[in-house]
């Protein structure tokens, strides 16, 4: 038993040699990011910062936590998902067409409470919206779409 616990032990401490790579710009805003194509309100742009860049852009603040394995591995796959359904920093490569339609899937998921999600918010309560700020992101985007529609 002592020899079994033992090689979990070791199989524990030799997996985390191996790390992913990280999700990290260092500091830089690209041309692309959503802050270069609109022009965003503070309050907007923190919350947006604060509750969604960690997953939807490359730009993620990790924990502690997520650099122990297998921790920073689901942790990777799931930014590396986030990413493909959403990246802030890409939002002006996107088509015109694909910007709305990412605006109202935003409104649609932060109102029904989706995102951020709550395995998320579990782990940085800081992130969850308030109403005010699900109203505030909400209020943003239904000014810039009759914007975009004159």
């Amino acid at each position: 038993m002592k020899n079994i616990l033992l090689g979990f032990v070791l199989i524990f401490l030799l997996i985390q040699i191996i790390q992913p790579a990280r999700n990290i710009d260092y500091g830089q805003v690209p041309s692309t990011d959503i802050s270069k194509v609109y022009k965003l309100p503070a309050n907007v742009q923190s919350v947006l910062r604060n509750s969604c860049y960690d997953c939807h852009s490359n730009s993620t603040h990790y924990p502690f936590y997520s650099y122990i394995q297998p921790l920073s591995y689901y942790l990777e796959k799931h930014i590396k998902k986030g990413k493909e359904e959403l990246n802030f920093n890409e939002w002006g490569s996107y088509s015109r067409r694909k910007q709305a339609n990412k605006l109202e899937s935003i409104v649609n998921q932060i109102q029904q409470k989706k995102m951020p999600l709550t395995s998320y918010t579990y782990l940085h309560p800081e992130a969850k919206l308030s109403e005010k700020q699900i109203e505030e992101i909400v209020h943003w985007i239904e000014l810039t779409q009759a914007e975009k529609e004159k």
